[in-house]
């Protein structure tokens, strides 16, 4: 089993079982360049001088592969598309509820103004009968 940290080679296969992170993280980095593997455990010095007795050569570093670095591809026209619909779902989200909202106000009204109407109408019939009539009766 070979590790390369740093364009350093390493043998480690008999360090597997004695590995204080476990067999599973040596066997991870074995056959690629592990120096951010190495490098963010945060090794002691005890471990960098125990890599010594593991090392076996050097990586010829221009025959390493260059590794490409994935960039996003930003279109103003895709990136409008998506924030104009987005803004109008946005509206809506907001508008729909008040409407909604403004609907079961106007209906509630409506209904009291209904209701109140009839108590009017029945209090005027009321005042009505209640009234003295031309008979020359007082009440």
């Amino acid at each position: 089993m070979v590790s390369v940290p740093f364009y350093q080679v390493y043998d480690v296969a008999s360090f597997l079982e004695d590995h204080p992170g476990g067999d599973e993280v040596l066997l991870a980095a074995s056959g690629k360049d592990a120096t951010e593997d190495f490098e963010d455990v945060g090794h002691s010095d005890d471990a960098n001088q125990m890599m010594e007795k593991y090392y076996i050569g050097e990586v010829d570093s221009a025959t390493v592969p260059i590794k490409k670095k994935f960039k996003a591809q930003t279109s103003s026209a895709v990136t409008h598309k998506h924030d104009e619909s987005g803004f109008l779902i946005k509206i809506l989200q907001f508008a729909v509820p008040l409407l909604i909202l403004g609907v079961a106000l106007g209906l509630q009204f409506l209904r009291k103004t209904e209701k109140a109407e009839e108590y009017i109408a029945l209090f005027s019939h009321f005042r009505t009968l209640r009234e003295p009539s031309c008979s020359g009766y007082a009440w």
